[in-house]
């Protein structure tokens, strides 16, 4: 399984209370605890009763996380270094250059136009 298909199968909500997060991930909330200890990328928001609430991006990590210590064999040290490493090459991408422009001088751009577009029309 992909991590693209994981995230087709995630029910389409703001937010997940942990016992949901640990059936679509496959291990327990323990687990899940845990690893928020050990990788700083998962911080949940917490009710004013200290409930977890995990937003669909955290459910996604835990999700990568999961493949990276169950299915690549990686150690915490190396699951966490090779996160790092794919939330670098993902910020990266955002940055290439489009011919002499980055994507997000692009997308500034658009959101520019679409303003402009929308001033008019209203």
């Amino acid at each position: 399984m992909t991590v693209r298909d994981d995230q087709e199968q995630l029910p389409d909500k703001l937010y997940f209370k942990i016992g949901e997060v640990a059936g679509i991930v496959g291990v327990k909330p323990y687990v899940l605890r845990y690893w928020e200890s050990e990788f700083s990328v998962i911080k949940p928001a917490k009710t004013r009763s200290k409930h977890r609430l995990y937003r669909r991006k955290d459910v996604e990590t835990l999700l990568q996380i999961k493949r990276l210590l169950h299915e690549q064999r990686f150690t915490i040290e190396g699951a966490r270094k090779r996160l790092k490493s794919l939330q670098k090459e993902e910020r990266q991408q955002l940055e290439m250059p489009v011919g002499d422009r980055s994507y997000r001088s692009v997308l500034l751009r658009l959101k520019h136009d679409l303003e402009s577009i929308h001033r008019l029309l209203t």
